[in-house]
């Protein structure tokens, strides 16, 4: 397994209505009109899935596997090009914030993780800096 983490992102809300927000992945319907349509189609979630279409990597789906209030959800893939598991920790900070780091580790054949562990790492970078600016 590689694993790939995120810098500590710092959210401005606290850590009861981040876990709330995220634990439930039916909450991500409200980004739909972000997303990019060249790049991410078919965007579907419900509380425990959400499954959508990446260009030429084809279909991905995800569920959330475990909830540890207040602390970190757990999510794998159901439908992946790429095995993965991913989860998102967060903490407390004293000004009443929220700390939260993204995690994600893949199962990756050693011909292929050279080929894609750059832009993997820039995706979870890049999903990390979503979650950070979603309103909660």
């Amino acid at each position: 397994m590689t694993s790939f983490e995120s810098p500590v992102k710092t959210i401005p809300a606290g850590v009861s209505a981040v876990f709330a927000k995220l634990s439930d992945l039916s909450n991500l319907n409200s980004l739909k009109d972000r997303l990019p349509d060249d790049k991410i189609q078919k965007f579907y979630c419900d509380r425990d899935n959400c499954r959508f279409s990446v260009g030429s990597m084809g279909q991905i789906a995800i569920r959330v596997v475990e909830r540890e209030p207040e602390k970190t959800v757990k999510f794998e893939s159901v439908e992946s090009p790429i095995p993965f598991t991913a989860w998102v920790q967060l903490l407390p900070t004293p000004e009443g914030n929220t700390a939260m780091k993204l995690t994600l580790r893949a199962e990756l054949n050693p011909f292929i993780k050279g080929m894609v562990s750059k832009p993997i790492q820039e995706g979870v970078n890049k999903i990390a800096e979503t979650i950070a600016f979603i309103p909660f």
